[in-house]
């Protein structure tokens, strides 16, 4: 594994408990002028009257009255999921505007029993949120269904980016970082002498590419890390934050002046929880994990645990609107009916809850909407008969290869108990950036036979896998992955603070905000029911 990726998941998977000063976000608990005057004074003492009995009341006044969670995603069901736990749990009713659960976490059947992933397939399970994930499977029981990818697998070990029309091996091992690799025209560990020398960045912020090019050199920025932001958030790394999308690195450098030596000095390590699937996955050095029925198997089995706990779930129940009554309360509008409230988790986008708000939030619902989302297609595909020319887990794309596509995961690699019968080779294709981008402001009309073709042409090109597939599913999430771009953490810090200055009984969580990948939204749900409940989450 490469310096720069080995750098980027230690801090990300086992950050520092404190950054540097302004890195975190450290709200006043007496709720007193943060900031944001907005519209007349007397619509600001009409909205604070109404809140007046939500401030008298203490910590932990939810125990017996109604919590509504918007959204049944993943970070909605954990959210759900930790409030209907509680010694003393509210009334929760969860609203989802679809008619299923589990957001983008979808697993479908082929016809010869195959599991085809449409959103994530594989969860990573170090640091404090993997552990935390793991223990939420096993409190479901869910043990015997994991799938594992221990560290001695290839799928663990070997990645790939496309470049120049080739397949190339990322270095992995101390070895690879003295020996030329290419892409790269030098040994990476040139890349690693820079990065111990180079000064520390005076910015508030800086976008991805301009860190990684300071730090690291042009060719890691342009090749390594522009490939890593179109996998991971299908994003622009000359428009994305590094203190929204890597913070840890971000703080790495502030505090000791170089991301490597902030890992050699020791990031330190987040209280952790332990089970035996936890202490059984580092003892392997599982690199990620599945279920043998599909990650869906997770987000049903919560469906399952909030039905027997009495948690009222409405199904395809768009919440239209939201309106802060006389008593303080929340009435929820959902079409035809409505539902009240003492306080709401939003799992839905921020663009989303940005929509619903009402005219007296109208400072947090400017920066909701502030934070935008693109879209990505999804094109799973299989083959009789087909061999990869490598193993792995897969291949990132950089944006001056294809602008359209984003990588290949090699589903079958890493993931064979999958395949069905007969066994066939699966493979996704990722397809957005800017070639998605464009056709849609075009407003061009994205077939599946487009994204079909597409994703055929890449897989025969980049992967030599020529022959039509025998199955194909192709899915278009529209602004399924949010984007952290430069100053991203200001929207958060206006956010948050007018939260906190009106003291609204309102909650945020979900992928628009801290974090994109499955453990990040767990946590979420995670942290935001622990705030409501009046209990500390765990660092």
């Amino acid at each position: 594994m490469p310096l720069f990726i080995s750098v980027l998941r230690g801090w990300t998977e086992n950050p520092p408990k404190r950054g540097p000063p302004g890195t975190q976000f450290l709200l006043r608990a007496d709720g007193g002028a943060l900031g944001w005057r907005w519209g007349r004074r007397t619509r600001t003492r009409v909205w604070r009257r109404r809140l007046a009995k939500q401030r008298r009341l203490r910590p932990g006044f939810l125990m017996a009255r109604t919590v509504v969670v918007l959204g049944g995603g993943i970070s909605g069901l954990a959210a759900s999921y930790h409030l209907s736990r509680a010694p003393c749990p509210p009334k929760v009713v969860l609203v989802e505007a679809s008619e299923r659960l589990g957001g983008w976490i979808r697993s479908v059947r082929g016809p010869n029993g195959a599991v085809f992933e449409l959103g994530p397939r594989g969860i990573r399970p170090a640091g404090a949120l993997g552990a935390r994930t793991l223990l939420l499977v096993s409190e479901l029981g869910l043990d015997s269904e994991v799938l594992p990818v221990r560290g001695d697998h290839p799928a663990a070990k070997n990645r790939f980016l496309y470049v120049g029309g080739a397949l190339h091996a990322l270095p992995s091992g101390l070895r690879g970082l003295f020996r030329p690799s290419p892409p790269f025209s030098k040994p990476l560990f040139w890349a690693g002498l820079r990065e111990l020398t180079a000064p520390r960045g005076k910015d508030p912020d800086e976008t991805v590419h301009s860190f990684a090019q300071r730090r690291l050199g042009p060719e890691v920025a342009s090749l390594a890390m522009d490939s890593l932001c179109r996998g991971v958030f299908a994003g622009n790394s000359r428009e994305l934050s590094v203190r929204s999308c890597f913070p840890s690195l971000f703080q790495a450098e502030q505090t000791h002046r170089s991301v490597l030596l902030g890992l050699l000095l020791g990031a330190g390590q987040s209280p952790q929880p332990d089970s035996a699937l936890i202490s059984q996955a580092r003892a392997e050095r599982w690199s990620q994990w599945s279920l043998r029925g599909g990650l869906e198997t997770l987000p049903q089995a919560l469906n399952a645990h909030l039905t027997s706990r009495g948690v009222h779930i409405l199904r395809g129940q768009p919440a239209c609107g939201l309106s802060l009554q006389a008593d303080g309360r929340w009435k929820v509008s959902l079409g035809d009916s409505s539902l009240e409230a003492d306080h709401i988790i939003s799992a839905v986008p921020a663009s989303v809850l940005g929509k619903l708000l009402p005219a007296e939030a109208a400072p947090l619902a400017r920066a909701l909407r502030a934070i935008a989302a693109v879209s990505v297609a999804v094109v799973n595909l299989q083959y009789r008969g087909a061999r990869l020319p490598v193993q792995g887990f897969g291949h990132l794309v950089p944006s001056s290869e294809d602008p359209g596509v984003l990588g290949i995961v090699y589903d079958s690699v890493a993931f064979p108990e999958q395949d069905g019968s007969p066994p066939g080779l699966r493979v996704t294709v990722m397809l957005g950036g800017s070639w998605l981008h464009t056709l849609e402001a075009r407003g061009a009309v994205l077939s599946q036979e487009l994204l079909q073709q597409q994703a055929q042409e890449a897989a025969a090109t980049q992967l030599g896998l020529k022959e039509p597939p025998s199955h194909c599913l192709v899915h278009l999430h529209k602004n399924c992955i949010p984007q952290y771009t430069l100053g991203h953490w200001q929207k958060l810090e206006a956010a948050m603070q007018f939260l906190a200055s009106q003291r609204l009984p309102l909650t945020l969580a979900g992928a628009s905000y801290e974090g994109v990948a499955v453990n990040d939204c767990i946590e979420s749900g995670r942290q935001a029911a622990a705030r409501v409940l009046g209990s500390v989450p765990n660092s």
